[in-house]
Parts: structure tokens; C-alpha cells; sequence
């Protein structure tokens, strides 16, 4: 239970990301800002949360190179799909809805477009979802297991996957709206989203609580390879085009904060 609230409050930003995108419009800068600052959050988690603990739950350095591979790789997989989808821009502030190669003049050219841009906002927006699931599922199984290897839970870690869900909630939020979902449902399918988080920090914690360290090191190792990826191939990314330069300094404040925030906890 520890682990599904734990894992609940780290998600629950999805909920908070799709009010905000509801009721105000976000500066693109104040996002990318925060994705810069989850980000260094997120690196620290994964070398000291994550490879460190995998490191010494298996006495090695094998299994957890096998699992940084494996997490790596299956996460490139699953995000080249998903951006074939449409998802490639779940971690923007405002993804782009627009239909490329649509022309015309007239009522009807505006039909089209308008008819295009809510079947992209729809695309986009399912997609957006799926890499969230994709991003998250990893995320929040490892809150569960950092109590597993460390007896306490990692509160860097959760403090991470807070901040990195909050844009891509406002990416994903922005797309539904545009494609025809209403408030009401928008709000219940993040929901739906944070308890599959939660659940899936609880299943973290309870299918490899007994199991030997090496498959605990080798799935610290998975999500933190998985993460790694994501954080170059999207969130980086996206954080240095909507923050412009200063997205160095507050991914090392970032940074920073994790370390000592593990260091007194």
C-alpha cells in the first residue's frame, strides 16, 4: 500500500497538468523551465536510485548492463511506434495539430482543414497517451522497487516523475481538447492513468520483493535505461526548444537538488 500511494502521488501530477491545461494557457518558457528541472532530477535518480542500488543488490555490474540495454532498446521500439502515431510531441506545451499538405480556398478548403486538424488533434492525442503510458509504466514500477533494494522509498524519484508528467499531461491535454473530448472525460482518463501508475508501483513492489537480486538489478536497470532514452529522445529535446539556454543551469539545479535531497532523506 506504501508503494500504490506513493506511486499515486508521483502520477497525480497527470490530473494537475490536465486542469492547468484546461483553465489557463502555460507559457511555453515556464514549461520547458520545468521539464529542465525535472530532467536533472530525473539523471540523478537514475545514477544513484537506480544504478547505484542495482549495482550493489547484485554485487555486479552484468545484470545491470544488460537490463540499461534492454530498457534502452525496448523504449526506442515503443517510442518509434508511437511517434508513427503521432505522439512524437507528448512532451511539448503545444503540440502541433495542423495537417500538413492541406490547400485550397473557400468554405470548403476550411472544411477540410478544420475536418484534418480535429482527425490530427485525435491522432496526436491518443498517441500523446500511449507514450505517457510508455514514459510512466517504467517510471512508477520503480518507486516500487527502491523500496525493495533500499527499505525507503526514493523520493527523488518521485519527486521526478511528478515534474515530468506535468507537460507531457498539458501536451496530451491540449490534442483531446482540440479533437472534441470533453473536460469530464479528459479528467477521468487521467485519473484512470495515475491509478494504472499507482497499481504499477505497487506491482513494483510486490511481484519482485522475493526474487533474486540479479532480477531486481537487471529491472532497475531496464527502467533506468528506458528512462535515459527518454529523457535524450524527448524531454531534453523539448526543454532546451521551449526554455532556451538557461535549461543547462536548471537541469544541474535539478541535478543538485536530487543529490541532496537523496543525501538527507
Amino acid at each position: 500500500m506504501e508503494a500504490f500511494w506513493w506511486g499515486l502521488l508521483a502520477a497525480s501530477s497527470l490530473v494537475i497538468g490536465g486542469l492547468l491545461a484546461l483553465w489557463f494557457r502555460v507559457r511555453s518558457r515556464t514549461l520547458g523551465l520545468v521539464m529542465a528541472f525535472g530532467a536533472g532530477v530525473l539523471i540523478s535518480a537514475v545514477a544513484f536510485e537506480l544504478v547505484e542500488e542495482a549495482i550493489d543488490t547484485a554485487g555486479g555490474i552484468r545484470a545491470v548492463a544488460a537490463g540499461l540495454f534492454a530498457g534502452s532498446l525496448v523504449f526506442y521500439a515503443g517510442d518509434f511506434l508511437i511517434d508513427r502515431m503521432g505522439g512524437a510531441e507528448r512532451k511539448s506545451p503545444h503540440p502541433s495539430t495542423a495537417v500538413p499538405g492541406t490547400a485550397g480556398t473557400g468554405t470548403a478548403a476550411m472544411g477540410t482543414v478544420a475536418a484534418g486538424t480535429v482527425a490530427a488533434g485525435r491522432v496526436a492525442g491518443h498517441a500523446i497517451v500511449l507514450g505517457i503510458v510508455l514514459d510512466g509504466i517504467p517510471e512508477s514500477i520503480v518507486i516500487g522497487l527502491t523500496l525493495v533494494a533500499g527499505g525507503k522509498v526514493g523520493a527523488a524519484m518521485v519527486v521526478a516523475v511528478f515534474l515530468s508528467n506535468l507537460p507531457e499531461a498539458i501536451a496530451a491535454t491540449t490534442g483531446l481538447s482540440a479533437s472534441g473530448w470533453s473536460r469530464q472525460r479528459i479528467l477521468a482518463l487521467w485519473a484512470l492513468v495515475a491509478a494504472v501508475s499507482a497499481l504499477s508501483s505497487a506491482a513494483g513492489y510486490a511481484f519482485f520483493g522475493d526474487v533474486a537480486p540479479g532480477t531486481v538489478a537487471f529491472v532497475l536497470g531496464f527502467a533506468g535505461g528506458a528512462i535515459l532514452t527518454m529523457l535524450a529522445d524527448t524531454m531534453m529535446p523539448e526543454a532546451f526548444e521551449h526554455g532556451g539556454r538557461l535549461v543547462g543551469v536548471i537541469t544541474t539545479f535539478g541535478f543538485a537538488t536530487a543529490v541532496a535531497v537523496d543525501a538527507f532523506s
